[in-house]
Order: C-alpha cells, then structure tokens, then sequence
C-alpha cells in the first residue's frame, strides 16, 4: 500500500513535509490532527497517534491490517501475499534425493537393456517433473 492509499482514508491531512504528513486519528474522536504519517524511501509507512493509539487500532480502524504499512520483501513476490514456503528446504531436498535415486535405477536399467513399459515411463516422467516443482518450491530455477 502506498502512502497516497493510507491518506486517501483520513481526514485533515495536511503535509509537513517531504513524505510527512500530519491527520485526525480515525481511532478517537479527534478535533485536531494528532495522527503522524511518515513514508519511508523503501515504501514502509510508519504511523504514530500523539493521544495515545495504538497503531493497531489505528490500522484497524480505516479497515487495514499491521502488514498493510510494509511493501512485500522481494522474495515473497515468488508467494501469494500471506503464504509461506510451502515445504522446508530438508523436505524439499529429501523428495530431490528420493526421486533422483529413481531416475539413476530407471537408467541403470535402460543402459542394461531392459526396455521400460508405459507404467515406468510414466513414472519417469512424474521424477522429473516433481524434481522440477521441488527446485521450484525451493526457489531455484
């Protein structure tokens, strides 16, 4: 969320400087601005009530969660915003291991000669593709 977004849903903002703003807080009944709203160079917005309010209800008062005031981190763009990794990097390298021992016997057996039928190509297949998601999940391309 930008700063711009924030202000959008106060009332009697005024700027007080660059990137600085001054509005009533929407958690109490405020005849004069007592609300603080700065927005940092890396997009976090920090917000500070001279009454007393807690940020929390400040946030919640406009209908905006804490997290709201902070721009994602360049790793959770790989994430849907809330999500986290789906698997621990030791699970995603035990599933790695297990079906790369499957792709070294289904070679093995292909360098002995012994053709594969459609059920082991399919699950060839299937190795390769979990190994694929596993390095995906682990955020390696």
């Amino acid at each position: 969320m930008s700063a711009d977004s924030l202000l959008s849903l106060l009332n009697g903002v005024k700027r007080t400087g660059h990137g600085k703003w001054l509005a009533k807080c929407p958690s109490h009944e405020d005849r004069t601005a007592s609300l603080a709203i700065r927005e940092l160079d890396d997009g976090r917005i920090l917000l500070h009530c001279f009454a007393g309010c807690d940020v929390h209800e400040v946030v919640g008062s406009v209908g905006l969660r804490i997290d709201d005031l902070f721009p994602p981190r360049e790793d959770d763009k790989l994430f849907k915003k809330g999500e986290r990794r789906p698997f621990p990097a030791a699970d995603v390298l035990r599933a790695i291991a297990f079906e790369s021992t499957l792709v070294i016997v289904a070679a093995a057996d292909l360098l002995a000669g012994n053709p594969f039928n459609d059920t082991d190509r399919a699950r060839l297949v299937l190795a390769v593709s979990r190994i694929q998601a596993a390095l995906t999940a682990g955020g390696i391309s």
